[in-house]
């Protein structure tokens, strides 16, 4: 669980800091949700799940599991991370919600929704590039 909350911690931060760089950056204006187009920024935050899911998941096969990992310990591990980082995420997007635009509420929530399903099709992917054991798949 200790690799499942380094991971998840640094997912979750990097997600909630980035939610203030699009509003820094001028994404989440007052007459962007009805305009109902994403930002090119948004999708760069595909990177920070990508890359955290996959130090994490690797990280729990050579450090944790003595370089072994079958497909479902991949995505038992994967879960566990996302559900520690979406927790902090989505506190992050709560307080921007809550004190920064408050016009932003169901359209954020629908995105943070969508982040949830493309963490579960990451953590399938990567889950089945890392195993290594054949056996349970």
């Amino acid at each position: 669980m200790k690799n499942a909350v380094k991971y998840g911690v640094i997912i979750g931060l990097l997600s909630g800091v980035w939610i203030f760089f699009l509003h820094l950056m001028g994404v989440y204006e007052e007459q962007y949700p009805k305009i109902d187009k994403a930002s090119w920024l948004e999708y760069v935050s595909v990177f920070i799940p990508l890359i955290g899911l996959y130090l994490g998941i690797k990280s729990f096969r050579n450090n944790f599991n003595g370089g072994r990992m079958e497909f479902f310990e991949g995505i038992f591990e994967g879960f566990k991370i996302m559900l520690v980082g979406g927790i902090i995420a989505a506190f992050f997007v709560v307080v921007y919600v809550q004190f920064v635009n408050n016009e932003l509420g169901a359209d954020i929530m629908g995105r943070v929704g969508a982040a949830g399903f493309v963490g579960v099709l990451f953590t399938l992917s990567i889950s089945l590039l890392l195993m290594n054991k054949q056996r349970n798949l």
